[in-house]
């Protein structure tokens, strides 16, 4: 009993200097990184990324949509067997890879 106490008495002392310093250290290295982010070549580069992801990552969705459809209208124009459909499919699902390829470029 009396190891069961003393073991209990040390875990709460522990944990409440230890949340302590870890919440001064937390603080200081969140202090640190704030300033960091504030820095003028760090905004200037995140303005760079935004703009590109605006950019970049409309025309991506845009492209693969429009492969999506010329798969299936080529699926759907395909005449023959099904072997057949299948090839074009391929055929036209490669061309649109490519260009969401391009476009992700």
């Amino acid at each position: 009993m009396r190891g069961k106490i003393g073991l209990v008495v040390g875990l709460g002392v522990g944990y409440v200097l230890g949340t302590r310093a870890g919440r001064a250290r937390y603080e200081q290295i969140k202090a640190q990184a704030e300033k960091v982010w504030e820095l003028e070549p760090v905004q200037k580069q995140v303005g760079r990324a935004k703009e590109f992801a605006q950019t970049s990552a409309m025309a991506v969705p845009r492209v693969a949509w429009a492969g999506l459809v010329k798969v299936v209208q080529t699926v759907s124009n395909t005449q023959g067997t099904p072997g057949q459909k299948v090839d074009a499919a391929t055929e036209a699902a490669s061309e649109a890879a490519r260009d969401v390829k391009k476009a992700a470029d």
